[in-house]
């Protein structure tokens, strides 16, 4: 394990990152979810592709990487991508889950991997909104207890900074990054995903101009079981493109 300091804004982050393969040229570069850290996304595929260097990142605020200001998901690409330069690192595949879809998206490379990506808003069940709305009714009042009170389970125990940028991520409409995405895309979903179900990668898959959707037995963590059906595949189609 190992971390890189780098200055984004004016301000330190210490981003924490395992490495893997190193002495293997092409770069793979893995991204985790919200609520998550690198090392359940190194337990599903750090003993698969060999032949690629990965790279296993703690992004801003999770796992062991540090973070004291409100970002964006475009704040959390750029700092990716001030550390891949700052390593001297290219990576031509970038595999992303849930939120880490996202950050991948942004960076546009030349094979983009999707596993139960976010950006597609998933209407909220009424009881949901209804505690929404109660807590926009009561927040004037001002009440400590609301928070822990009405706060959802991926934003509990956060910091203010990271709770601000959790609400800043959550509710983001994706759509027109999907569009623009440049490189071939590989899209592989549980089908029994309900945090962002089969029909957001559908949508998905027909944004995107050269996309490929492999639907998988399993929910938003599918990947931990199909990791030898996902990087063989990875492998497949990065050659036919090369």
């Amino acid at each position: 394990m190992a971390s890189k300091e780098i200055i984004y804004k004016e301000q330190p982050f210490t981003l924490s990152y395992e490495m893997v393969n190193p002495s293997q040229k092409e770069v793979l570069l893995v991204l985790h979810g919200w609520g998550s850290n690198k090392e359940i996304m190194k337990q599903a595929f750090g003993t698969y592709m060999p032949e690629y260097r990965h790279i296993y990142l703690d992004m801003p605020g999770f796992g062991k990487s540090s973070n004291d200001m409100v970002l964006t998901t475009r704040d959390y690409a750029n700092i990716v991508q001030l550390f891949l330069e700052k390593s001297s690192l290219d990576p031509k595949i970038v595999m992303g889950h849930s939120f880490g879809g996202k950050v991948a998206t942004l960076l546009d490379p030349h094979c983009l991997v999707l596993l139960s990506s976010s950006g597609i808003l998933v209407p909220k069940p009424f009881s949901v909104r209804v505690k929404i709305s109660l807590f926009k009714l009561l927040k004037p009042l001002k009440l400590n207890m609301l928070k822990s009170l009405f706060v959802s389970d991926d934003a509990k125990g956060m910091s203010h900074e990271m709770y601000e940028t959790f609400k800043n991520v959550v509710n983001e409409r994706f759509e027109h990054h999907f569009f623009n995405v440049t490189g071939k895309a590989l899209l592989f979903w549980g089908k029994a995903d309900t945090a962002t179900p089969l029909w957001t990668a559908e949508k998905i898959a027909e944004m995107i101009p050269d996309a490929t959707l492999y639907p998988l037995e399993g929910d938003h963590y599918f990947f931990l079981n199909h990791a030898p059906l996902i990087t063989q595949s990875i492998k497949d189609q990065y050659k036919e493109t090369n």
